[in-house]
């Protein structure tokens, strides 16, 4: 084991992990569906200064990019959406969401689509509300991502956004094994896989876990394949390239302490929880 590793994995010990869904799982205390199911009013609360639920998804046509295990759509239906469409790259997502669906009595106002969210095969014009919640560091090609949003969303339609930039404690998206806040600017990223490896050896779905977030590099390596590494300030390039009128925009601090270091240059990226924006088409 090579010596930053230990490093690692000693430290870990003294930072417990935040709460994570995938962990709620394998305890049994919930499926991952429904906890986003139970999360759903925080997935669109920071837009509440200037949207209410309702006029988001009441009547609406709905498209929730990233939904995973669709727990959040459902939610969204359950406010009155005419129709929601939750699409991800993830397939075992499909059965998962099918389940809560019909468990929620929602089979016939939600559908799942395996599709990747820069090319899906919506018609043009055809929703009224599109949401990306924690998904806009995910997408491998956000500029695209947008461009299609742009297309299928309806004129006046909105683009609701809302993610964590990589410099958030947690923007390494390890915290279902790894709890040192800020850990990807204390190690590097084979030295964190190799870790997290190890730390999940012994759960029931190691496997999926890490497949769901590494991949390998030409060279052999391995890589966080999961995430883009999107910052505010690469946000706010591919913003203001896209034809989005920006209605709504906000960068909540971590906490009210941090409200001041979260408008500082140097430490912006760093203490900022949420990045938020309202986009109109």
């Amino acid at each position: 084991m090579r010596p930053s590793v230990s490093v690692l994995l000693a430290l870990n010990k003294f930072f417990p992990l935040p709460v994570h869904p995938f962990n709620l799982q394998n305890e049994g205390k919930m499926t991952y569906a429904q906890w986003q199911f139970e999360k759903g009013a925080d997935t669109i609360k920071f837009y509440n200064e200037v949207v209410t639920p309702e006029d988001m998804f009441s009547g609406r046509v709905v498209l929730d990019i990233g939904c995973g295990a669709a727990g959040k759509s459902l939610y969204y239906a359950s406010l009155g959406a005419e129709k929601v469409y939750g699409i991800d790259v993830v397939e075992a997502y499909a059965e998962q969401s099918a389940a809560l669906a019909k468990e929620k009595g929602f089979e016939s106002k939600f559908e799942f689509r395996l599709c990747d969210a820069a090319a899906t095969d919506f018609p043009d014009n055809f929703f009224d509300t599109i949401i990306m919640n924690d998904s806009m560091e995910h997408v491998a090609e956000p500029e695209k991502v947008l461009s299609e949003c742009y297309r299928v969303l309806k004129k006046d339609g909105r683009l609701f956004v809302n993610f964590c930039p990589y410099y958030h404690p947690f923007g390494a998206h390890l915290s279902d094994a790894i709890g040192i806040p800020w850990v990807h600017m204390f190690f590097g990223e084979q030295t964190m896989i190799d870790a997290y490896k190890l730390l999940i050896n012994d759960v029931p779905d190691r496997d999926s876990r890490i497949a769901f977030r590494f991949s390998k590099k030409p060279d052999g390596g391995d890589t966080i394949s999961y995430i883009n590494h999107m910052t505010i300030k690469r946000f706010n390039k591919i913003l203001s390239a896209s034809p989005f009128k920006v209605k709504y925009y906000r960068e909540v601090p971590l906490r009210s302490v941090f409200t001041i270091p979260a408008k500082l240059p140097l430490f912006r990226e760093m203490f900022v929880k949420m990045t938020v924006a309202i986009l109109i088409k």
